[in-house]
């Protein structure tokens, strides 16, 4: 493959500059050429639970179609992604991650499918923290499991969600912190001290922070504050509007600071689609008319339907953040918050040709004019 260029201003560093790359940047030099559209490193999302209608948590979800729904977000430029698995039946869970693997493997697009999320199933049992997951099929930290898990994904489990009120949380975190997977706090009532010990035995994520939470919590101590005051935790975002409010926001980031926040968006089969029925992990969801997913014949809600380039404007508009420091969010933290290889240092030489390029109206509105993964337009 010969060198490709493009050119525009980075969206981090706010200068023209032009790109020379194949599968990796080759070179970034300055560009004395005024330019109208920006260029960033692809985005990345750490959880994502199906899109334009498909479902990841579904055992036999087609690959031609995971294969449709990744395109889709070729579109608004996600360029890496966890597909992520929630709460099910053993078997089931172990099927899901078979089938995205194998869709990996099987499909031109499965290259952007860096590894997977396993969310739960070892969260807490309780109405609120448990959010949308069954509460059927939760159950403790085993790592017996995990290690089906890991076969099944053949070895790319990279994050897994999980309460640390479980009297088993804190040597299961040893071990799998230890094979390089990222523990992420999240679907929690712990107390302040077994949020500790899970920081102390390698948990460094907590998974969207201010939702699978109770509707009325104590002023403190509580869960929340926990999490947002440990500098060791970096954390996730749902930025839809929808999950969280525009003042928790903004004091969260401030709070964890631009660094260590993370924008998800938390996406379920609904997102990219017309609203309507769906399901997720067996459950019937309803995408309604003002962009909520919630489970079906409540007003639960069950995921997103949340796009990552909106993702990037609703930090600016919701949390008054500059354009590169919501670009971060949606590509340099995710990647080193999921140990995502290559992706963790932004536009310079030598890390992965994952690239998008974007017009950026005067009303803080991202239009995607094209996406590139290791050097190749896919869109």
């Amino acid at each position: 493959m010969e060198p490709l260029t493009c050119s525009g201003t980075c969206a981090l560093a706010g200068l023209p500059i032009q790109l020379v790359f194949q599968e990796a940047i080759h070179s970034v030099t300055p560009s004395s050429q005024p330019a109208d559209l920006y260029l960033a490193p692809g985005f990345v999302d750490l959880q994502v639970n199906g899109f334009a209608g498909v479902d990841y948590n579904h055992p036999r979800t087609p690959h031609g179609e995971i294969a449709r729904s990744l395109r889709a977000q070729f579109a608004i430029g996600v360029t890496r992604l966890y597909p992520t698995v929630i709460t099910a039946a053993p078997h089931d869970m172990q099927a899901c991650l078979r089938n995205l693997a194998d869709a990996r493997e099987s499909v031109p697009e499965g290259h952007a499918i860096d590894g997977f999320h396993v969310e739960g199933p070892h969260i807490s049992p309780e109405d609120g923290p448990r959010g949308a997951h069954s509460r059927q099929w939760v159950r403790p930290p085993d790592l017996d499991e995990y290690h089906r898990w890991q076969d099944a994904a053949r070895g790319r489990v990279r994050i897994v969600t999980l309460s640390p009120e479980w009297p088993q949380a804190p040597r299961y975190i040893e071990s799998i912190t230890a094979d390089g997977v990222v523990a992420s706090i999240g679907h929690t009532q712990a107390t302040a001290a077994q949020i500790a010990d899970a920081v102390a035995s390698g948990a460094t994520l907590s998974t969207h922070l201010g939702n699978g939470a109770h509707q009325l919590l104590r002023r403190h101590p509580n869960y929340i504050w926990e999490q947002l005051a440990e500098d060791r935790l970096m954390a996730g975002f749902i930025v839809d509007g929808i999950h969280l409010g525009a003042a928790f926001l903004k004091s969260a980031i401030r709070a964890k600071t631009v660094g260590r926040s993370v924008l998800v968006t938390d996406a379920a089969a609904p997102a990219g689609a017309v609203p309507g029925r769906y399901y997720l992990a067996g459950q019937p969801v309803d995408l309604t008319g003002d962009g909520r997913v919630v489970l079906a014949g409540t007003d639960r809600l069950a995921g997103s339907a949340l796009h990552m380039h909106r993702g990037v404007e609703n930090l600016m508009r919701l949390a008054g953040l500059p354009l590169a420091e919501a670009v971060r969010m949606a590509t340099i933290n995710p990647a080193r918050a999921g140990h995502v290889p290559g992706r963790t240092r932004g536009l310079v030489p030598g890390e992965r040709a994952d690239i998008v390029q974007f017009r950026l109206a005067p009303s803080g509105e991202i239009d995607i004019t094209a996406t590139w993964i290791a050097g190749v337009r896919v869109f």
